[in-house]
């Protein structure tokens, strides 16, 4: 009962976000993150369906939202001058595990099939770099660290059903072009082969073995948000009120649409 009234509070506070008299910015809760797990929570509701979409979650799958994925590229020293840190993926659908307490690293499970990574955006673009490697974009990095996590769970790109990176964004945003470039895999295969470049032959065999085979397995897709609550929609969905938490996400986030 007493975790009751907290919740009641935290629902309060969060009412008040799109008011006058806000108590936090409006765009700690009106934001990518809080609407993909909304619609996560939809699809979720859904089960199987003979219509595969790629943010389905078959039965036996579970999602999360800000888990930990590691990278090939994480360093061995203290002056590892190439090294970056694990990457947090907005959210994840599969067979995986999650660490225990507040370490949200995955790691897939022994019998997995089924790997998707979703960036969610609403007005920001892909990120740029890593401090030690500018041009290794997020969408190259979220790839490479799929990669690595096959390899750590030693499964091979051809033993999956599924096994996917998609951008979520506003259909606005995806019109104008902001992400398709770097989602081509010619380009993601360029990004990352310079990233591996850099450590003069270390990290070839993970090139070969690993990457390779993940890219061209992989189902790289941009998919609106619009299309999203259409598709839940269709499914006899009621996306009313996910409608409405999108269009303050749209306002709030300075995007037009909706």
């Amino acid at each position: 009962m007493m975790m009751d009234t907290i919740f009641q509070r935290i629902k309060a506070i969060c009412e008040r976000c799109d008011t006058e008299l806000p108590v936090m910015p409006p765009t700690h809760f009106y934001n990518e993150g809080w609407m993909l797990r909304l619609v996560l929570d939809r699809f979720a509701s859904l089960g199987e369906r003979k219509d595969k979409h790629p943010l389905s979650i078959p039965e036996g799958c579970r999602w999360y939202t800000e888990a930990l994925l590691p990278s090939a590229f994480l360093g061995q020293t203290g002056r590892d001058l190439c090294a970056e840190t694990w990457t947090h993926a907005d959210s994840v659908i599969g067979h995986f595990n999650i660490g225990k307490g507040h370490r949200a690293n995955l790691n897939l499970a022994s019998d997995s099939r089924h790997f998707v990574v979703i960036e969610a955006k609403m007005s920001s673009r892909l990120s740029p770099g890593v401090r030690n490697a500018p041009f290794f974009n997020q969408a190259a990095r979220n790839i490479a660290c799929i990669a690595e996590v096959l390899k750590r769970a030693d499964r091979q790109a051809s033993g999956f059903d599924a096994l996917g990176f998609h951008v979520v964004a506003p259909a606005s945003r995806i019109q104008e072009g902001r992400f398709a470039k770097y989602l081509v895999k010619g380009h993601v295969r360029e990004i990352v082969a310079k990233r591996v470049a850099q450590y003069g032959g270390k990290k070839d065999t993970w090139f070969s073995e690993w990457f390779l085979p993940v890219l061209e397995r992989l189902e790289i897709n941009e998919i609106s948000w619009e299309g999203l609550i259409e598709y839940l929609e269709s499914r006899n969905s009621d996306v009313g009120p996910l409608r409405e938490f999108y269009r303050r996400c749209l306002k709030w986030n300075g995007v037009k649409g909706g």
